[in-house]
């Protein structure tokens, strides 16, 4: 299937190698984003320049952005689908094919990689701060999910068509999540392993303060555009749907 794999990546020089080497066993359809980091990433990446494509840029734009220039390079390389996953060494890449079986199953539709949420060394606000998104994420959309801060999903990039994050940093991934609900793309649900270093090993730019607000505001806004949007045209789109469903019956 033509399915690529987008790993955003700024300063995890520690994972980066074990991250591509373990990647790259199951794909050679790889597209790593350098966003602007400022370690020996560029140095790690050179050595596989030969065998992945590399976007990068300077300075630190963050995930959002990240996401956007991965989508456009796959999507400039003739990918219907990209799966996305973090280069910090917590999504194996062993659980790829889990992914590549369910977008058999259900073509068209966003695949979200959902983590076990109360495991060894996952830090207690990650927990919380996925719960408060769930709970909000069903509100704006009517759908629940165990995991809508997950970073390891498939993107059916032809559904998604024009569809890029309007905002730049790690709230992105909830809207891009909200959008895709309120355009009607399926939302399939998959148990993922995640691995989470002991503390200390593992680099995480999530700035608790600044980017719970963020998402806050985000929060706040879907809630509005569910009301005058989301909720309307899932509607519409819904009977649009049912319509031709009948007509060509």
């Amino acid at each position: 299937m033509d399915i690529c794999v987008i790993i955003p990546t700024y300063n995890n020089q520690r994972y980066l190698a074990w991250v591509l080497d373990a990647v790259l066993q199951y794909t050679a359809n790889v597209i790593v984003v350098n966003d602007g980091s400022t370690d020996a990433t560029q140095l790690i990446l050179a050595h596989y320049q030969s065998q992945i494509n590399i976007v990068s840029y300077s300075p630190n734009q963050g995930k959002g952005y990240a996401l956007s220039r991965g989508f456009d390079k796959a999507e400039e390389l003739g990918f219907s689908y990209a799966i996305t996953m973090d280069s910090d060494g917590q999504h194996l890449a062993k659980d790829l094919p889990l992914f590549v079986e369910a977008i058999r199953q259900h073509p068209g539709a966003m695949i979200i990689g959902s983590r076990l949420l109360k495991q060894k060394n996952m830090p207690a606000k990650n927990t919380f701060a996925n719960q408060f998104s769930n709970f909000w994420f069903t509100v704006q959309t009517g759908i629940k999910l165990s995991d809508t801060q997950t970073g390891f999903r498939l993107y059916p990039l032809k559904q998604m068509k024009g569809m890029r994050p309007l905002t730049s940093r790690y709230e992105a991934e909830l809207e891009l999540l909200v959008r895709a609900a309120w355009r009607n793309i399926p939302l399939i649900p998959i148990s993922i392993q995640v691995h989470y270093p002991v503390k200390g090993a593992r680099i995480s730019h999530f700035r608790p303060g600044r980017d719970f607000l963020r998402i806050s505001l985000l929060n706040t806004f879907f809630c509005f555009g569910a009301v005058v949007y989301g909720y309307p045209s899932r509607f519409f789109r819904k009977l649009s749907t049912m319509i031709t469903t009948n007509k060509s019956h």
